[in-house]
């Protein structure tokens, strides 16, 4: 079995490229707490049960859905903090794609949050008891999140660090929405016909007492048709890492040795074309960092 060591991947099952399934334990524990605690596993008999640190705020689809709702004291996330979700997840990301893993079912409800809101992937097969009409049964096949899935996954059944990315522009949308359903009102079979034949996720409408909300740029990175074109999650981190808080320097893969990268700031070499909007310009290269009004990118937009 596998150590995983990223603050924000949480232990759990994934299905690895070669498609095996796995249990992923984290076993070492370095002196800065930088995963969810692994307590104890049963490997005897299936299915196998891993005991872990209970993330408190349970997963990221019910947090926003309600939990801020039934808390009077526990405001709506603001632009910032969801920021700071988007980067949270995309850094797990980044690191399970560097440790050649592909996720396959990334989703909001598959992301953990702690206590001190702290975001972190993981993959819980008991979400699919706990959200059955997220999934359907395609032909004879097993339950597929295809209101998450890429054309190409849909079409070929083709898993990848690509098809993964399209997933994540579903996630910034739940994000944005405070997890509403995407493509609300079609069916599974209607949303498999409509992505497959090109179609993508409207601009997030914005829910009473959400704060308002700009362009949805980085959704629209994720869901190029062509999986090549899709930024990768460093490049995606590289855009948003400057409104990370101060302890994502630290705690982070995407600024770690492992990733090799530190945050380089250099312009991505991917071929993006971020799918066109009337009221928008199309985004420039990234300047320096500068002054500007909260809750903006530096071109001047807001990121989600």
């Amino acid at each position: 079995m596998k150590a995983f060591k990223c603050h924000h991947v949480v232990g759990g099952q994934l299905r690895g490229r070669e498609g095996t399934q796995r249990v992923w334990p984290l076993t070492r524990q370095p002196s800065l707490s930088l995963q969810v605690r692994l307590l104890g596993v049963v490997s005897q008999g299936q299915p196998a049960l891993v005991i872990m640190e209970l993330m408190t705020r349970g997963d990221l689809k019910s947090y926003l859905r309600g939990s801020w709702c039934n808390n009077p004291g526990l405001p709506p996330p603001s632009l910032k903090d969801m920021i700071q979700m988007a980067g949270e997840i995309a850094d797990g990301m980044a690191y399970l794609s560097a440790n050649k893993f592909v996720h396959r079912d990334l989703a909001a409800r598959n992301c953990m949050v702690s206590e001190d809101f702290t975001v972190k992937i993981g993959d819980f097969g008991m979400t699919r008891d706990i959200y059955e009409t997220d999934y359907y049964r395609k032909g004879g096949k097993g339950l597929l999140p295809v209101r998450w899935m890429s054309p190409e996954a849909l079409k070929d059944g083709i898993f990848n660090t690509q098809s993964d990315v399209w997933s994540f522009g579903v996630v910034l949308w739940e994000i944005a929405t405070l997890a509403e359903q995407p493509y609300q009102g079609m069916s599974n079979e209607q949303v498999l016909r409509f992505v497959m034949d090109n179609g993508v996720l409207e601009r997030p409408p914005k829910p009473a007492g959400a704060p308002s909300l700009g362009s949805h740029e980085l959704m629209c990175l994720c869901w190029q048709q062509n999986p090549r074109q899709r930024p990768s999650f460093v490049q995606l981190l590289e855009r948003i890492k400057d409104h990370m808080a101060p302890a994502f320097r630290t705690l982070s893969f995407f600024y770690s040795a492992q990733n090799g990268h530190h945050g380089s700031g250099e312009p991505s070499s991917t071929e993006i074309d971020p799918c066109p909007e009337e009221d928008e310009p199309p985004a420039s290269p990234l300047p320096a960092r500068r002054d500007r009004s909260p809750g903006q990118l530096p071109n001047g937009t807001a990121p989600l």
